[in-house]
């Protein structure tokens, strides 16, 4: 079996929806010049080589929709032979296509494959303009399945004994770490200068997500959002926001025939359901069934980007897992740095992969909830120098 790896991989700077500065741009073309800097970051390669294109988005539908993937792959100015397909795994998609393109790789169908996902929540916001049609015999049977996120996230505050003081500060501390991170340049090298004509002409190079000026106090001051009584605000709960991210992968056997260095290797990939009114556990379930398929300790992974959706949500998961708190979003996490729904997975994946690398390499996880009662889980190792 071939071994699945990465060769290279950028992203555009997470912006705010509706008022950031990438609030004005369209996904397919945000994407596009994602695949760009990509082509550009693998030296050598010759575009017509790829053997697909996996794109995926949390809402393929309006500027996102009519196979997004394809409209990329042509907006990119790849040769017209390049096929693409768009995926959709809701949190977990941007992780999904990685993981699909990697096992094709390594089931021998392919050698190259370009993977990663992208969302504007600017353009597809979460509000009356999208048309839910529930299924009528399952909203009577299992209701939960079209639950909203934040009343999903209130049941595992609940049920898992989450405070609202203890969702306040692991949203106080992502904020702090993201703000170190940034200052630092820790996220320079996977993020590339994405031109934005509103924005004066300039560039977009740095997540706008993290808050200067927020505190233990103003956090505090915020309502609930979701249910009367509950804990979940817009202080401790993932931002919503704009942006696109991908990698390159290829089989060791190509990478080595091209002369590139792998950054990082594909390790292995778990999904699994859970009940959808408590979807936020799902990497509960799905971090033990990646540990067991890939017969890996958890004490020999140095970092886990969990996707923080919610404060509570993230910190029972770290409860029930017992998982080691110097391990975790070591440079913030979704709370402060926002979370592109179907890009977010392609996005953990490159800040895992840079910053195994600064702390010599190793094994690292990336993991999420997903809605509808689900849990993803990756696995990479970065090579040590």
């Amino acid at each position: 079996m071939q071994q699945a790896v990465i060769v290279s991989g950028a992203r555009t700077a997470v912006g705010r929806s509706g008022k950031g500065t990438l609030q004005h741009v369209r996904p397919d073309d945000m994407a596009a010049e994602t695949v760009k800097e990509i082509v550009k970051r693998t030296p050598g390669l010759d575009p017509a080589v790829i053997e697909d294109v996996i794109i995926g988005t949390a809402m393929p539908e309006r500027e996102q929709g009519f196979n997004l993937a394809r409209i990329v792959t042509l907006q990119a100015g790849l040769p017209v032979t390049v096929p693409a397909v768009t995926v959709n795994r809701f949190c977990s998609t941007g992780l999904q296509t990685i993981a699909q393109g990697a096992e094709r790789i390594m089931a021998g169908g392919a050698d190259v494959v370009l993977a990663g996902g992208v969302e504007s929540m600017s353009y597809l916001p979460f509000d009356a303009s999208l048309r839910i049609a529930p299924n009528p015999h399952l909203a009577e049977k299992n209701p939960d399945a079209y639950l909203s996120m934040g009343l999903t996230a209130e049941n595992v505050a609940e049920q898992y004994k989450i405070t609202r003081e203890q969702s306040d500060d692991f949203s106080y501390e992502s904020h702090q770490k993201a703000i170190v991170a940034i200052d630092a340049g820790k996220f320079k090298d996977e993020i590339f200068a994405l031109k934005v004509q509103n924005n004066n002409g300039g560039v977009f190079d740095t997540d706008e997500g993290p808050r200067r000026d927020t505190t233990l106090e103003r956090l505090a001051n915020l309502k609930p959002v979701f249910k009367m009584g509950g804990q979940v605000t817009a202080g401790n709960s993932s931002q919503t926001s704009d942006g696109a991210a991908a990698v390159m992968l290829m089989s060791d056997s190509k990478a080595k025939e091209m002369n590139l260095k792998p950054i990082a290797i594909f390790k292995g990939f778990t999904v699994t359901g859970v009940e959808p009114g408590i979807m936020g556990i799902g990497p509960v379930k799905a971090i033990p069934k990646l540990l067991s398929r890939t017969k890996t300790k958890l004490k020999d992974v140095k970092i886990i980007e969990l996707n923080e959706a919610f404060a509570c949500q993230a910190l029972a998961v770290m409860k029930e897992l017992d998982l080691p708190k110097d391990k975790i979003n070591v440079n913030g996490g979704a709370v402060a740095l926002g979370h592109p729904l179907g890009c977010s997975g392609a996005k953990l994946t490159l800040s895992l992969i840079h910053e195994l690398k600064r702390q010599g390499g190793g094994l690292g996880i990336v993991t999420m909830c997903i809605g509808g009662g689900m849990g993803a889980a990756g696995l990479f190792e970065v090579p040590s120098d």
